[in-house]
């Protein structure tokens, strides 16, 4: 018998993960955010087999999720139904039902395709700053590859378009790169661009980075830079220093 059997049921600690939700929940404007996204949103989060579509706020804090750890659309989708957390975050606790990972997809797609991801990313980051939960001294940069079913057919009988294939170590990856600004402080994203899985870390790094940064951190695939024009300008405006540091998280 467990000590559960007697009413002996471990004290509950908070986790990191579970202080870091409570105050994006409190901190992030989420009506504001539905309310950019909502009027592009007309059934192009439906889930298969047809459901009623999922709520955008649902969708919007699933892909804040998706964002904030890094995850693929099938990891996204796992977590979902591992994860309570993730579930209660997203407002899916005690739901029959769970987004796909193709649900997961066409969400995003929704937000690229009227670009509205820059839009949701400034409005958070405000909202951030104004808790002063972002202090702006100094980012990290990084890039990390999100993986597409190679399989997958669209309706011209090919693989997504914008999907492409890298090789990383001696391995090869089919998918996107998300490239992301990270506040080296706080540890909150304050950029992230979507590209193809082969275009180089080195020429997105530019654009994750706000200009008022004191110091930027970055992974050897960052190595030159500084001698790129566009992050000249930025140096030039506040940015001093740019450290190459082992890991990037």
């Amino acid at each position: 018998m467990s000590q559960s059997n007697f009413g002996f049921d471990p004290i509950h600690k908070k986790t990191r993960k579970e202080i870091f939700l409570e105050e994006m929940n409190g901190v992030v404007p989420w009506a504001t955010l539905v309310g950019i996204i909502q009027p592009h949103a007309r059934g192009a989060h439906q889930a298969l087999g047809g459901h009623p579509p999922f709520a955008v706020e649902t969708m919007l804090r699933i892909h804040c999720l998706q964002l904030w750890w890094s995850l693929s659309d099938p990891a996204m989708e796992e977590d979902l139904h591992e994860r309570p957390l993730y579930r209660e975050f997203a407002g899916l606790a005690g739901s029959p039902r769970i987004p796909d990972e193709t649900t997961i997809l066409r969400f995003r797609h929704l937000l690229e395709k009227h670009d509205l991801a820059a839009q949701v990313m400034a409005t958070i980051n405000a909202g951030l700053a104004q808790q002063d939960l972002m202090l702006k001294t100094g980012t990290i940069v990084d890039a990390t590859i999100i993986a597409a079913p190679s399989s997958t057919k669209n309706k011209d009988g090919e693989r997504d378009p914008e999907m492409h294939q890298v090789k990383k170590g001696n391995e090869w990856h089919f998918g996107m790169r998300a490239h992301i600004g990270v506040d080296a402080e706080s540890g909150l994203a304050h950029a992230v661009v979507g590209t193809s899985a082969n275009v180089s870390e080195v020429t997105q790094a530019a654009a994750l980075l706000h200009g008022e940064e004191r110091v930027v951190f970055g992974v050897a695939g960052y190595r030159g830079i500084d001698k790129r024009e566009e992050a000249r300008t930025l140096t030039s405006h506040g940015t001093s220093r740019c450290r190459r540091a082992s890991s990037a998280h």
